[in-house]
């Protein structure tokens, strides 16, 4: 940053921001590394959701189960992901798997623990129809408990997209050589802060989009009175 006259190696004018992120898209660094760490994030999220959704139904459903697993979840479920790092890389290596496993511990505990607290709370009236019905596992599954807690899923699957980027970058940052997160630390060692503060801010928007874009699709998939429910 220059003032007076003077150069920094750890700040840099919006206008230098600017252009090093200019050119970074220009070169593709940013799409490249962007889509590194979405592959990764996404994959995470997309196992640490669905498991986190399983056992979540199991755990609603067979409540001798939910006291049995309760002291192992409020153990787990503080734990930082990120202080994972040295036992994933001890047991998975540097790179890919490594990053997916640690951002789907991360995306499990809020599609449980939120989860499992929306089948708690439906309506005692509805599990009596299925059992009036003798509806099977599945089709209680898929008929009374999903289309009742369906917008709660969604808002966290909402938190859990947020959490698997929050924990993909430093996972990069500390132990994987690809995505953005990696870009950023080599920028910092580089000291190129114009590249860094750009990166920043890129990780912003993309959490911003993400988190809009989701936002857009709660609304349209299940209106006002589906937003009403959510906030209950």
């Amino acid at each position: 940053m220059r003032m007076s006259g003077i150069q920094s190696d750890s700040l840099a004018p919006p206008s230098q921001i600017a252009v090093a992120f200019y050119n970074a898209m220009l070169d593709g660094t940013i799409p490249w590394r962007t889509a590194e760490t979405l592959r990764a994030a996404l994959t995470g999220l997309a196992i640490g959701a669905g498991c986190g959704l399983i056992v979540s139904i199991l755990l609603g459903l067979i409540p001798p189960v939910a006291r049995l697993m309760q002291f192992s979840i409020e153990v787990l479920r503080p734990v930082p992901a990120v202080a994972l790092i040295p036992v994933a890389i001890l047991t998975l290596g540097f790179g890919y798997a490594m990053e997916v496993s640690l951002v789907a511990f991360a995306t499990f505990w809020p599609v449980l623990i939120y989860g499992h607290a929306a089948i708690t709370n439906i309506e005692p009236q509805l599990l009596d129809v299925s059992r009036v019905l003798r509806l099977s596992g599945l089709g209680r599954v898929t008929k009374i408990v999903l289309p009742a807690t369906l917008p709660r899923y969604f808002v966290a699957f909402r938190l859990a997209t947020a959490v698997s980027l929050i924990v993909a970058v430093p996972v990069e940052i500390a132990a994987n050589p690809l995505g953005i997160g990696y870009e950023l630390m080599t920028a910092s060692q580089s000291l190129h802060p114009d590249l860094m503060f750009a990166l920043v801010l890129w990780i912003g928007l993309v959490g911003w989009g993400l988190n809009g874009a989701l936002l857009f699709a709660q609304r349209r998939l299940f209106g006002p009175a589906g937003m009403a429910e959510i906030a209950r």
